[in-house]
């Protein structure tokens, strides 16, 4: 079976979701994403132990971050899957995808389109 889940998702896979730092999420709102999964394994079956737990953290405190800075904590969400539920994840990505249409563009992502012009990657 082959699974269905919106094509302007972009998947960046990482060892674990432990990996995943607060930093990584910002940069990713501002390089333009108007919405982040962050997809870890199920809570106790972590193969890095607690790395998972530690994502869950980051993803809380960026979500507080968005939301005082005016972006929306909901433009970012953390799921915990195994590898086995891959239609889960189609799922969740569906779902997610409607939650940021109907948010809209990220105004980060207005700004710099209206800066730099449409699908331009800005480096510092």
């Amino acid at each position: 079976m082959r699974l269905q889940y919106p094509a302007n998702i972009e998947i960046i896979k990482v060892p674990c979701s432990g990996r995943v730092d607060i930093i990584h999420l910002l940069l990713a709102f501002e390089q333009g994403a108007d919405g982040v999964i962050v997809a870890g394994c199920l809570e106790g079956d972590c193969h890095y132990q607690v790395g998972n737990l530690r994502a869950r953290k980051r993803v809380q405190r960026v979500k507080e971050i968005l939301d005082r800075v005016g972006l929306s904590g909901a433009r970012l969400e953390m799921y915990n899957l195994s590898a086995g539920m891959g239609s889960r994840f189609a799922e969740i990505a569906r779902e997610m995808n409607v939650r940021v249409l109907e948010l809209g563009s990220s105004p980060i992502k207005i700004a710099r389109e209206m800066a730099f012009g449409p699908n331009v990657e800005v480096t510092a």
